[in-house]
C-alpha cells in the first residue's frame, strides 16, 4: 500500500506547490509552472509503478497540475492567457527534447559516470516527446476551449468545480488516448498497454476531483498580475 498513500501524498505537494507559486508570484508564477511541469512530467512518465494492482505510469500528477494551471489563468485572466500558456509549455518541451538529444551525442570521458543514465532516460524521449506534444496540444487546447463554453453555461462562481472538471476530465481522456498510444504501442505487450490507458486515466480522473479545492483557493488569491 506504500504507492497508494505516498501517492495521495505526493498529489498534494503538487498542488500546494501550484498554490505557494501563484500566491508568491502572481501570474509570472503560473507560466513558470506550465513549462516547469512540462519537462518534469515527460521525465517522470519513464517510470513505471504498480499502483492499486495496476501498471501505471508516473508523470500524471504533474500533468494534471498543468491543467489545473490553465483553468486559474482562464478564469481569472481569459482564454487568450491560457492559450498562451499552452504554448509556453509545447516550445518548452521542444526545446527541451531538441538541446537534450545534442547532449547525448558528445563523446563522454572516460571517467563519466552520468551518460549511461542519461541515455536510459533521454534515449526514449524523442518517441515519448512526440506522443506528449501531439497530446498536448490536442488536450490543452481542448481544455481551454471546452473550459470557456462550460463558463458561459455555467457562469457562477460556485459552478467552477463544473468548469474545471468537466473541461479537464474531457481533455485529459483525449490526452491519455493520444499519448499512450503514440508513447506506448508496440513498446509494451497490448494488454499492458490497456492497463496503462485504463490505470493513467483513472489516475487523471482522480487527480481532476482533487484539484478542484486548490482551483477555488488560487481564485481567491489577489491578482499580481
Amino acid at each position: 500500500m506504500f504507492n497508494e498513500w505516498f501517492g495521495l501524498i505526493f498529489v498534494l505537494i503538487n498542488f500546494v506547490f501550484v498554490l505557494a507559486f501563484y500566491r508568491l508570484f502572481g501570474k509570472t508564477g503560473l507560466f513558470v509552472w506550465i513549462g516547469f511541469s512540462t519537462v518534469l512530467a515527460n521525465l517522470q512518465v519513464v517510470k513505471t509503478i504498480e499502483i492499486f494492482g495496476l501498471t501505471a505510469t508516473l508523470g500524471n500528477t504533474m500533468y494534471g497540475t498543468a491543467f489545473l494551471v490553465t483553468d486559474i489563468l482562464n478564469e481569472k485572466y481569459g482564454k487568450s492567457e491560457a492559450k498562451k500558456a499552452v504554448w509556453l509549455g509545447f516550445f518548452t518541451l521542444v526545446a527541451m527534447t531538441f538541446i537534450m538529444q545534442m547532449v547525448l551525442l558528445f563523446q563522454p570521458h572516460e571517467i563519466d559516470f552520468a551518460h549511461e543514465s542519461l541515455e536510459t532516460i533521454f534515449g526514449i524521449l524523442p518517441r515519448i516527446a512526440l506522443g506528449s506534444l501531439c497530446a498536448y496540444l490536442i488536450s490543452q487546447f481542448a481544455d481551454v476551449y471546452i473550459f470557456t463554453f462550460l463558463r458561459k453555461k455555467f457562469p457562477r462562481d460556485q459552478q467552477f468545480w463544473i468548469r474545471n472538471n468537466g473541461s479537464t476530465m474531457i481533455s485529459q481522456l483525449l490526452d491519455t488516448a493520444v499519448f499512450t498510444s503514440i508513447a506506448f504501442l508496440g513498446v509494451y505487450p497490448l494488454h499492458e498497454w490497456w492497463q496503462i490507458f485504463l490505470t493513467t486515466y483513472l489516475l487523471k480522473f482522480l487527480i481532476s476531483i482533487l484539484d478542484t479545492p486548490f482551483g477555488y483557493i488560487a481564485k481567491r488569491f489577489p491578482d499580481k498580475g
